[in-house]
């Protein structure tokens, strides 16, 4: 047993998602269940009945992260899969089909033997749900297909008013416990709720000390770059229902007081301009993002992207948790994401906001054109826009990026020389 006590922050976000990886490993050389997530379905009902879990987005933003999409989406290329396509989709599918050419050949291709992601099995089961984008419908049905497993769909309808009826609750919370009903039969036991009490409990602490670290950005000067978000949103993704996520969560937020109340900020007296990133990271590419910003002493103080796992609710009441899972920003009317959004850049005290138009998440770029002049009226913060993608680094240019930014940085600059006059 590792002793964790004196770990930083970050080491122990490395410790725990190397950890859950490892878990799954050992789930399945032990014939105990392995089941692949998406990124914001419930956790809650699987981690209960001690199934072990996996994420292929958030595995796939690794791939890309460590420059390894490519192989993966060759893969999926070769097998007709369309390059408009998700490509969270497109490399977990690749994925999938070197992990099942090793499990029928008892040969690891050599894309598979070189990927530098963390090795993951073949799930025994799926459960997705509809909240983020319809695409994961598809996509887990192809791989229920593909592997000849169970599938556990939640239905999340799309919001199209404000605030959520109850009646769209009700149809989720039975959403819920019809799930449950197929993972007793999965598993071959009953549901233990005493037990998904205590999970959903858990899953509460982990997501209160996740909204503790954001809420540091709004600090002027931050502690906080939010581009450490988009690294520590594995656990938030991956072990929100475990004490992993929370231990963490709390390290971090810990150390980034500290450096508050010891005068340390993010970029140690260098802040210019704050802004707010709209959309998925490009993961390929994040240190050119991050940097292409920082070198011109602008620092990301608020994004809407890691408020997706912002699912606070009351446990015990399955209402609250249907509540948590619908009323997710993407997963609503135009007039709740701008809503959002303009919580954000006012908490981020930003000068500007950056949009990820996003060729593989059509849902995350979709508005973005009528979000961005609707913001603009309302608080007159300059904008701009740039093409990439969150996994594939074909669809992403480093010039277009730096040309954009630098714009941006010109306009918030004029607006503070107009402010002064």
């Amino acid at each position: 047993m590792t002793d964790t006590t004196n770990m930083m922050a970050k080491e122990l976000l490395g410790f725990y998602q190397e950890e859950l990886y490892e878990e799954a490993r050992r789930a399945k050389k032990e014939g105990k269940l392995v089941c692949w997530s998406a990124s914001v379905a419930p956790s809650e009902l699987c981690v209960t009945m001690d199934i072990a879990m996996i994420y292929p987005e958030t595995h796939a933003a690794g791939i890309g992260a460590r420059k390894g999409a490519l192989d993966m989406l060759e893969v999926a290329d070769e097998k007709g899969y369309n390059l408009d396509t998700c490509s969270y989709a497109r490399v977990n599918l690749g994925y999938m089909e070197l992990l099942k050419e090793e499990a029928l050949t008892g040969k690891t291709p050599e894309k598979l033997e070189k990927t530098p992601a963390a090795r993951i099995p073949l799930p025994d089961l799926l459960i997705t749900c509809n909240n983020i984008c319809n695409t994961l419908l598809k996509w887990y049905e192809n791989l229920a297909v593909e592997l000849n497993i169970p599938l556990i769909i939640i239905d999340v309808p799309f919001n199209h008013t404000m605030p959520i009826p109850q009646y769209a609750k009700d149809y989720i919370a039975e959403q819920f416990k019809d799930a449950i009903t197929q993972l007793e039969e999965i598993c071959g036991k009953k549901f233990d709720y005493d037990k998904f009490l205590k999970v959903q409990e858990q899953t509460q602490r982990s997501v209160a000390q996740w909204n503790r670290v954001a809420s540091l950005s709004s600090h002027k000067p931050s502690p906080l770059n939010c581009f450490d978000l988009f690294n520590y949103m594995a656990l938030i993704v991956c072990a929100r229902s475990k004490d992993y996520a929370e231990i963490t969560f709390k390290k971090f937020a810990d150390e980034l007081e500290e450096n508050l109340k010891n005068g340390i900020y993010a970029f140690k007296g260098s802040e210019q301009k704050r802004v707010t990133w709209e959309g998925i990271a490009v993961w390929p590419h994040l240190g050119h993002t991050f940097k292409g910003l920082k070198n011109l002493g602008n620092i990301m103080t608020g994004s809407a992207y890691p408020g997706l796992w912002n699912l606070s609710y009351t446990p015990g009441d399955m209402s609250s948790m249907a509540e948590a899972y619908t009323r997710i920003y993407i997963n609503t009317c135009l007039d709740n994401k701008v809503k959002v959004l303009s919580d954000i850049i006012s908490g981020g005290k930003c000068d500007g906001v950056v949009y990820h138009q996003n060729r593989s998440c059509k849902l995350m770029s979709f508005l973005n054109v009528e979000t961005a002049d609707m913001l603009q009226k309302e608080n007159g913060l300059p904008y701009v826009s740039f093409d990439g993608d969150q996994t594939d680094p074909r669809n992403f240019a480093p010039a277009q990026f730096d040309t954009r930014v630098q714009a941006l940085d010109e306009m918030m600059k004029q607006k503070e020389g107009v402010s002064n006059e």
